[in-house]
């Protein structure tokens, strides 16, 4: 019987494991992650206005392991060795015949005065974090932001940024407070949403300039303060920053021999492999895959990927050759609390449509959907 190790418990991992075990009945599963629970990130976006409550995104993973039947093991991932075959963790060593990681990555928070922002995406404790300053706040400005990692252009997560910001807005406008904020958008990036293709950009800048938002494009960050946001093109004082900035990988990739891209992600092929690496496979944001620049880091992508490197890596193990590549596909809802514009776009195609009340309550249905596999 084959051993496989599947690291992490978000998206990538989780769909990994259902993978597996729909596959193969009797696979030993390792699973290591620091804690048995799920976080939605994609509705942590609705947490500071009130429409989510943290519990409501949190999914205690214990009796979606036992239906698995996993091997769980709540520690942190630390090394790996014996060319991939043994995972050194801070709870001991676990060898497998195989390896999945999906670990996602880590926000590099290297800006002088990082620590004055919050990160949007940073989980749970931000968005609570967002939540009680803005009941706290009578008003100021409120600023915006993120930027990418230079060497890795895929390593950027702008979307929640804009529904942060046109759900903060919305909200504050229901209340009959919009006239006491000023909010600005700012990013080094001359089109902030490129990557969601032309339509999408020129829509999101409409929209700012229709809700009144002020913008800053195109200017390098150089720093932050408690107060202010500066930027090579001049500075702006702002009394609550939301910063999201690019993506790197896992600090404890240092401690494998594994390939690495120039910007710090698990370097892979088009099948999910590792370069170089036998039977070790990645998905989500630990990797860095072959595509368009515009590939996005979201959930979606994260499945996809978990799929193809389940079916590769159970065909080398039974030794076959593997051969399933995954769909580059941009799928989202850029939602506005009480609206939502739809984007989606492949290598061959794309789609925008405007701000429906029809998709916002098509992201929240589709919350449900998911979150009810690991209830």
């Amino acid at each position: 019987m084959s051993r496989v190790t599947v690291v992490g418990a978000g998206f990538g991992a989780l769909t990994a494991i259902r993978t597996l075990r729909s596959a193969d009945r009797d696979i030993q599963i390792d699973v290591v992650a620091p804690r048995p629970a799920f976080v939605y990130y994609p509705g942590t976006i609705w947490i500071p206005t009130g429409l989510r409550e943290p519990e409501d995104l949190v999914v205690p993973l214990e009796n979606f392991f036992g239906r698995m039947r996993v091997d769980y093991h709540a520690a942190e991932a630390s090394g790996l060795s014996e060319d991939g075959r043994t995972l050194h963790t801070s709870a001991g060593d676990i060898p497998n015949d195989g390896i999945i990681i999906a670990s996602g990555g880590q926000f590099i928070r290297k800006a002088p005065g990082i620590e004055h922002t919050i990160t949007p995406c940073g989980g749970i404790a931000a968005t609570t974090r967002i939540r009680d300053r803005l009941a706290e706040m009578q008003g100021g400005t409120l600023a915006f932001g993120f930027s990418g990692n230079p060497k890795e252009p895929q390593a950027m997560r702008g979307g929640p940024v804009f529904e942060f910001l046109f759900g903060i807005d919305t909200w504050l406008r229901q209340q009959g407070r919009r006239d006491r904020f000023k909010l600005v958008f700012f990013t080094p990036a001359e089109k902030p949403g490129a990557r969601l293709g032309p339509k999408a950009v020129d829509g999101l800048l409409k929209e700012m300039a229709k809700r009144d938002i002020e913008t800053q494009l195109g200017h390098k960050i150089k720093a932050f303060e408690e107060n202010r946001v500066i930027t090579e093109g001049g500075e702006f004082a702002a009394d609550l920053i939301l910063f999201m900035p690019g993506m790197t990988g896992n600090k404890w990739f240092d401690n494998t021999s594994l390939a690495r891209s120039e910007g710090g992600m698990l370097k892979a092929n088009a099948l999910t492999q590792v370069e170089g690496a036998d039977k070790v496979y990645v998905a989500g944001d630990s990797g860095s895959f072959p595509g368009p620049d515009w590939m996005p880091k979201q959930a979606h992508m994260a499945d996809l990927q978990a799929e193809a490197a389940v079916s590769n890596l159970l065909a080398e193990l039974a030794g076959k050759t593997p051969d399933k590549t995954f769909k580059v596909e941009l799928v989202c809802i850029v939602d506005s609390r009480n609206k939502g514009m739809l984007v989606s776009r492949t290598e061959k195609s794309g789609l925008v449509l405007p701000g429906s009340v029809l998709f916002h309550w098509m992201k929240r249905g589709f919350e449900w959907w998911y979150l009810r596999k690991y209830r």
